[in-house]
């Protein structure tokens, strides 16, 4: 199973620069950055680094198509694409909490990703492109300027829908905070998709988002992680019941404002939540712990391959460059 790090795009085109060329020393397989509304855009902001690494993949997770539309998706991405030397890559997600600053609902989910999906990549194969789908129309378009040959279009997938049409129309799939037990049964899923379309993998790759809090001080470790649990998707019931009782499950889901709260205010503390339900969130949904403790995220590290996971992505926080020496020096070794 190989390692990808996912870094803040907030940072500038120079810092990801540098950390991506840390990454590359120490054997990570690829950079992602995270598309946010308030970040900066993700496929500029990777232009430098695109241009001063040569092995290194790149790419943005996760682009959606309701606020940028697919062929100018294509077109970002397929620059991107170009000035790495065909190392760019990319997750087609369906949206998320961000797009309801911008009053933008969601609908179809499945739908609108396959539809980008399918036009992203026939822009990519330099023929003219005509699509005349149920939700986007592209009439005569031919992008005849490509070079490098076309970069692997993942989808942010999880259940079944999403799966099964990933395993149609994509390259990949990005699961996001998910449990080993849970992404087991997702790829279990997945295969008989892929089976149903005469594919496989692990030409079909595998991922999965998972945020990385190691640190020297333990407190530190799992008080960062706390304040993100209201990004870790902890609001999906049938997957809380994997390790919470019931009446924790309604807990958390009632709980939601609370959750923004403390993250709003970079809080460890989430009223009306206790204790122990929230030490049980970090266990389960991330990879906590001191650099003391490291060996039992390898033991988890190794549950997820064995899973089907073709690889990883660990968003890393706080001294990414310490993070990345740390997964080069210890983790990589212990998991090829």
């Amino acid at each position: 199973m190989e390692i990808d790090v996912i870094l803040d795009t907030r940072a500038s085109a120079d810092q990801l620069a540098e950390l991506g060329q840390i990454a590359e020393k120490n054997g990570i397989r690829g950079v992602w950055v995270s598309s946010l509304l308030d970040s900066r855009d993700p496929f500029t902001n990777l232009s430098v680094l695109a241009q001063s690494t040569t092995r290194l993949n790149l790419g943005p997770v996760a682009v959606n198509p309701y606020d940028m539309h697919p062929v100018r998706i294509a077109s970002a991405l397929l620059t991107l694409n170009e000035l790495a030397d065909g190392r760019a890559r990319i997750v087609i997600g369906g949206g998320g909490e961000a797009l309801d600053s911008l009053g933008i609902k969601p609908q179809r989910r499945v739908r609108v990703v396959a539809e980008c999906v399918e036009i992203i990549k026939a822009a990519a194969s330099g023929q003219p492109v005509s699509h005349l789908g149920e939700i986007f129309q592209v009439s005569n378009l031919r992008l005849n300027w490509l070079q490098a040959d076309p970069p692997p279009i993942y989808v942010g997938a999880s259940m079944q829908q999403m799966l099964g049409m990933s395993a149609r129309v994509a390259d990949g799939i990005m699961m996001s905070d998910m449990p080993p037990p849970a992404a087991t049964r997702a790829v279990a899923t997945l295969d008989r998709a892929l089976q149903e379309n005469s594919s496989g993998r692990p030409k079909f790759q595998t991922n999965c988002f998972a945020a990385w809090h190691v640190y020297e001080d333990a407190e530190q470790a799992r008080q960062e992680a706390r304040q993100w649990l209201v990004l870790r998707g902890i609001f999906r019931p049938w997957l809380l019941r994997e390790f919470l009782a019931d009446e924790d499950v309604e807990l958390v889901m009632r709980s939601g404002a609370a959750f923004w709260k403390a993250f709003n205010a970079q809080a460890h503390i989430v009223e009306g939540v206790p204790d122990s339900v929230l030490d049980a969130l970090v266990d389960n949904l991330t990879f906590t712990a001191c650099v003391e403790d490291l060996d039992r995220k390898l033991e988890k590290l190794h549950e997820y391959a064995a899973s089907g996971l073709s690889g990883i992505s660990l968003r890393l926080y706080q001294d990414p460059a310490a993070s990345i020496r740390l997964l080069g020096e210890r983790v990589l070794p212990a998991i090829r």
